[in-house]
């Protein structure tokens, strides 16, 4: 999803967090607060216990428990990515067919990201993009007119919960497994586009995170090699790029380290 940097606050204790919410325009409260009290119910231990909610107030508010555990180290060696694919996993399959129906689909569902990527594009210019990085813009574009790619991403997938948020900063390592934290966009989706959302997500890119994508695409040998999970995939590496293209780091002669590696990332997955 977008920039969650200023969407909250943080007053991190010793046994609790709280979590106050300037942004809602998601249902972020509401989302995180169901989240936490599912798996809970369902996946205790796997992210932080749900204490108490004012989802009314002026500035909503959740308090969980705090997890024990440090970040995940850089980069991501196999065992900690063996570990992460567990946790996806089983918060994934964890929250039962029926209590997952009804929850609300998840922020940033295919449809949503293929108009904002497409909205981007638009407004994407190549002209002081690094070459690299016009070549891709333009490859990114092209894929983007299929007139049947709307159709294929909006295809049903096998139903999961969705956390709406593979950023590997979410994840803590307490010594033998990762736990999970954020749940501001989650809700209900489908497993090929979450994995291809972690898989892709820039903070893999960036955390020599090779060990956590074969890891994802072990724990889910039919979605790997399929059409729908490779368009997936490309959506959120081209939606990543166009983020890059709009922060101003591509906007030179040669281009930022992490703009070059995301061009050739979409440029492999297009090509």
């Amino acid at each position: 999803m977008s920039d969650q940097s200023t969407t909250h606050l943080l007053e991190i204790g010793t046994e609790l967090v709280v979590k106050r919410y300037r942004s809602w325009e998601y249902r972020q409260p509401e989302r995180e607060w169901t989240a936490l009290q599912l798996l809970d119910e369902h996946a205790p231990g796997t992210a932080p216990t749900p204490v108490s909610a004012d989802l009314s107030a002026v500035l909503p508010v959740v308090v969980m428990s705090r997890l024990p555990g440090l970040p995940l180290p850089d980069p991501v060696g196999t065992e900690h990515a063996a570990a992460v694919a567990r946790t996806v996993v089983h918060v994934q399959e964890a929250i039962p067919r029926t209590a997952l129906a009804e929850l609300p689909p998840r922020a940033g569902r295919p449809a949503e990201l293929l108009q904002q990527v497409t909205e981007w594009c638009v407004e994407a210019s190549s002209g002081d993009a690094s070459p690299l990085a016009a070549k891709a813009l333009a490859a990114g574009s092209q894929w983007l007119q299929r007139p049947d790619l709307a159709a294929r991403l909006s295809q049903p997938g096998t139903p999961v919960f969705g956390t709406g948020d593979g950023n590997l900063a979410n994840y803590l390592w307490d010594g033998s497994e990762a736990r999970l934290v954020d749940f501001e966009y989650s809700g209900r989706s489908d497993r090929a586009y979450e994995l291809a959302e972690m898989i892709e997500h820039i903070s893999v890119r960036q955390r020599g995170g090779t060990a956590v994508v074969r890891a994802l695409e072990h724990v889910a040998p039919e979605e790997h090699g399929s059409s729908r999970f490779a368009d997936c995939r490309r959506l959120h590496a081209f939606f990543w790029l166009l983020r890059i293209l709009g922060s101003g780091q591509g906007r030179s002669t040669d281009g930022s380290p992490v703009l070059i590696s995301q061009a050739t990332r979409v440029l492999e997955l297009l090509g």
